[in-house]
């Protein structure tokens, strides 16, 4: 398979569980799933990983989807809505660095991550992560440790604080305490 057609994401989402009712193919980033169907309760992740988010806009709760079968999410994620808006993740091979600090606005203590961090608390003994700087790959980032509860994907570039919820998807008041790299494999 060429890497132009391995870059290229697509899902599929369904008004029913199990893949039923009417459905949309997106291969690209959708900002309301309104204007294709009325409701969506299951997916098919063809090719590539999405965020899907249960409001417009790419805001409120966000989820992260890989290749696979979602007959119904909402359950297996605990989703109290439909899914509203998604987004595809690009393909990043290479490096992955993104810098965490203590305090909004970079400031306290920083520490610079390459790979995968279960805990900040216990690798860096940071109890918090106020702000961070993305410069190479795409991450998830988890409020709780070993990569469990709410996520936020980051993307390459700067999150000054993450307590606002500016540039967040809404999402106030969310504190990381682990952090994962996307990586390639996932795709």
């Amino acid at each position: 398979m060429s890497n132009t057609r391995m870059n290229i994401g697509k899902i599929v989402f369904y008004e029913d569980k199990n893949f039923q009712g009417r459905s949309y193919e997106c291969s690209s980033d959708c900002t309301d799933m309104s204007s294709n169907l009325s409701r969506c309760h299951s997916c098919r992740v063809e090719n590539g990983c999405f965020m899907v988010y249960d409001r417009n806009n790419y805001m409120g709760n966000q989820y992260f989807m890989r290749r696979g079968d979602y007959p119904d999410y909402m359950r297996n994620f605990g989703m109290s809505d439909c899914i509203k808006s998604c987004h595809m993740i690009p393909m990043h091979r290479g490096n992955y660095k993104m810098r965490i600090y203590e305090r909004e606005n970079f400031g306290g203590q920083m520490h610079e991550m390459m790979d995968d961090c279960d805990s900040i608390m216990g690798r860096y003994r940071m109890s918090d992560c106020q702000s961070c700087n993305v410069m190479d790959g795409h991450w998830l980032m988890y409020e709780q440790n070993h990569f469990r509860g709410r996520m936020m994907y980051m993307r390459p570039g700067e999150c000054k604080n993450f307590s606002s919820g500016i540039g967040m998807g809404g999402m106030r008041g969310m504190r990381f305490m682990s952090m994962r790299r996307i990586m390639d494999s996932w795709y």
